[in-house]
């Protein structure tokens, strides 16, 4: 509570300053404007320190891991502090491209070859000038997962390479298939339940850097797909560590969440457009397979997801897909540390959703 009333008196304090510099002490010809802009921003001031500012609820498997997010990671156990004047979720997913910044990254591209006559893009940032390690065989190498329809160009992998590069790590973003500007070779795309093209990925990276450390950091959809890998391999794979964001944790509550009238306004029909648009290019090749003038007419992810996704990776039910798409099935079974950072009001993925993983 001592922190609490300090702070308060700290942002009222700006606040009362930043009004006597900007506001006319006779505004509507006497103090009363003042004294309610004062007032507003005190009231403001008390909602957001009480009810915004939080500290993340924790949900931790071990002690040990625990201790090291502590010494390591203190920013898990800080309070949290949301931008002032822009808190709310929505507000901030629909802000975000217009005022994040782009660090500017040199990549080398990789084609690799899959198993069923497929092609992977990835997107190298090797960063050759690293100080802290400069013997390229043992350089730690980061696996970068973009979300849904995103790639390397993504502003948040842009950010995530830039803050790796200080670090003096290399990194590789694994473009899933179609997406990148490269020709798909097969009748396949990608989904988040399939995790043979991140098993070759991750194969490849590790056999080119078998001495160096290896982890991986997903958004969203890449998120969603590593955590599913993870939960099939057990601790058999190469990477020592993971991070997430924003995951869906149950694609059932994903899917009503974006499918309320304001979310699905705001995001879903977006995004259905975005998965419309990412196989239309590829069009010719599903012929025979895909009834693609029904998937150019969804109108919501759920709906593409019925007619393309669940159809193409041999689902019998859209239930069925989602079902095997959901992370939270799989927590218990991932043999690898991994740090998963959610928002509790994220629309694409809901709180009530993550209640499963809170008993892993």
């Amino acid at each position: 509570m001592q922190r609490l009333a300090m702070d308060l008196r700290v942002l009222s304090r700006e606040l009362a300053l930043y009004v006597e510099h900007q506001v006319r002490v006779g505004f509507f010809g006497s103090g009363v404007g003042l004294s309610l802009i004062l007032g507003f921003s005190v009231a403001y001031a008390c909602y957001y320190l009480s009810s915004i500012a939080k500290k993340p609820q924790l949900v931790i498997g071990g002690e040990s891991f625990s201790r090291f997010l502590q010494d390591h990671c203190p920013v898990v156990t800080e309070t949290y502090y949301p931008t002032v004047w822009c808190w709310e979720s929505r507000g901030q997913t629909l802000l975000r491209p217009f005022i994040t910044a782009k660090p500017r990254v040199q990549y080398r591209n990789e084609l690799i070859k899959t198993a069923d006559g497929g092609q992977i893009s990835l997107d190298w940032f090797d960063n050759n000038n690293s100080a802290c390690y400069v013997d390229a065989s043992t350089r730690p190498t980061i696996l970068l997962l973009p979300g849904l329809t995103g790639t390397s160009k993504e502003s948040y992998i842009l950010h995530m390479i830039h803050l790796s590069e200080e670090l003096g790590y290399r990194c590789v973003v694994f473009n899933n298939r179609g997406v990148a500007g490269e020709s798909l070779l097969t009748p396949r795309t990608y989904c988040c339940a399939n995790t043979e093209d991140l098993e070759a990925v991750i194969h490849h990276v590790h056999s080119l850097y078998p001495l160096a450390p290896f982890l991986a950091a997903g958004v969203s959809m890449g998120g969603m797909l590593l955590l599913n890998y993870l939960g099939k391999i057990g601790s058999k794979t190469p990477l020592m560590a993971a991070a997430t964001f924003s995951v869906g944790w149950n694609t059932f509550a994903c899917s009503e969440s974006l499918e309320r009238p304001l979310n699905w306004l705001l995001f879903n029909y977006y995004l259905t457009t975005c998965l419309q648009s990412s196989v239309k290019k590829h069009r010719h090749m599903f012929v025979g397979q895909i009834d693609m003038d029904q998937v150019m007419k969804a109108k919501s992810i759920r709906e593409f997801d019925r007619r393309f996704t669940s159809v193409m990776f041999g689902y019998r039910t859209l239930d069925d897909y989602y079902t095997d798409a959901s992370p939270n099935r799989r927590l218990k079974s991932v043999g690898i540390p991994v740090l998963c950072l959610n928002a509790a009001d994220d629309v694409f993925s809901p709180s009530h959703g993550t209640g499963a993983c809170c008993q892993a």
